[in-house]
């Protein structure tokens, strides 16, 4: 017969109740920030340089890990110690990776928002040298190039990842993914010059146009369409493919009526990243679809300007009064970035109507 025998655990052991008071962690951070911009003050006072206000917060996050982990240690224990010190980390770099994202928010808007007028969304740069003038004609190229890249790529992409998930068993299958993950890595500059070179050859040298434009930004889709469309068709799962089949369904109905309404909001999501991924390259527009200062609704014939192209312009070649060309870089920045935003926001809609249904 055996005997249950109960050891008392030890204050400073992980398995102890105690634990710090409830809003120690402000406290000790407030603490170590205070004594951090304090010694920070005194050696910018002593030294007549300037406040390092970066490197005071920086000293003051890691005192604080310090300090708190040393409490927690002595009083919780060795494993809630280190729970506190990697929650720190983590949070620390979630702080880190935001900083860049919130500083280049408010600097677009604080800047864009001077030249966010009528006039902006409604002329173009026709016979404007100096202050006025729009971005409509970049608006106009960047909407018609990125559509006509989207309708060349999601078909491509698409049809090939539900041939590497549904059919793909052999060699043939190997070699499409390497050749997917090369192109995943190439730059945007190439995939500019393989479009201009392609064309160049049927059209001859010096051809610039929109769907040329277009083609390069398909070369940067294809590739993301296809693997986050991948992904979404491994995720379903097998048993729903199988009961399809065992009611007799052909495989191909069963894939375009279960696995593709079962995944549906995954590739939309994946669709959305790929466009968010080239809407705003300038190398290979520059290249293949050039710039311009007029309105151009054909994607097949003359030059199109497109929004990155414009703010690389305005910013490149900068005129009198040189302001003017600022506020217009500036602003079709801020355009750009709505512009991806409400792109997010439409598929995130998209995601939500065509999701599959729980419940009855």
């Amino acid at each position: 017969m055996s005997v249950l025998t109960i050891r008392p655990v030890s204050a400073g052991s992980g398995l102890a109740g105690n634990r710090l008071p409830r809003g120690t962690a402000w406290v000790v951070l407030a603490a170590s920030l205070a004594v951090s911009l304090a010694l920070f003050g005194l050696l910018a006072a002593a030294d007549g340089s300037e406040f390092n206000a970066v490197g005071a917060v920086l000293a003051g996050a890691i005192l604080y890990l310090v300090v708190s982990t040393g409490l927690s240690a002595a009083v919780e224990g060795r494993r809630r110690a280190t729970d506190r010190l990697v929650t720190g980390l983590v949070t620390g770099a979630f702080l880190v990776a935001m900083v860049p994202l919130v500083s280049l928010s408010i600097t677009v808007v604080a800047n864009g928002l001077a030249r966010l007028d009528l006039e902006f969304f409604s002329s173009s740069m026709r016979n404007v040298t100096g202050e006025g003038g729009g971005a409509l004609h970049a608006m106009v190229g960047t909407l018609l190039i990125t559509l006509a890249a989207t309708i060349i790529s999601v078909p491509l992409g698409l049809l090939t990842s539900i041939y590497l998930v549904e059919y793909g068993r052999g060699r043939l299958a190997k070699i499409i993914t390497f050749f997917v993950d090369v192109m995943t890595g190439i730059p945007s500059i190439v995939a500019g010059l393989f479009a201009y070179a392609a064309f160049a050859l049927i059209l001859g040298p010096g051809v610039r146009m929109g769907i040329i434009g277009a083609v390069s930004l398909s070369v940067l889709m294809i590739p993301v369409v296809v693997r986050s469309s991948e992904e979404m068709l491994r995720l379903v799962p097998n048993e729903l493919r199988e009961a399809s089949y065992a009611l007799g369904v052909a495989k191909w109905l069963t894939i375009m009526k279960v696995v593709l309404p079962t995944s549906i909001a995954g590739i939309t999501t994946g669709v959305m990243l790929a466009i968010s991924r080239v809407i705003g390259e300038t190398a290979p527009l520059l290249i293949t679809a050039g710039f311009t200062a007029s309105m151009n609704y054909n994607l097949f014939a003359d030059r199109m300007q497109s929004l990155p192209v414009f703010v690389y312009t305005q910013y490149a070649n900068q005129g009198n009064p040189a302001f003017a060309f600022l506020d217009r870089a500036w602003a079709a920045a801020l355009v750009l970035i709505l512009i991806v935003m409400a792109l997010n926001l439409v598929a995130r809609l998209v995601a939500k109507v065509f999701s599959p249904k729980t419940g009855r």
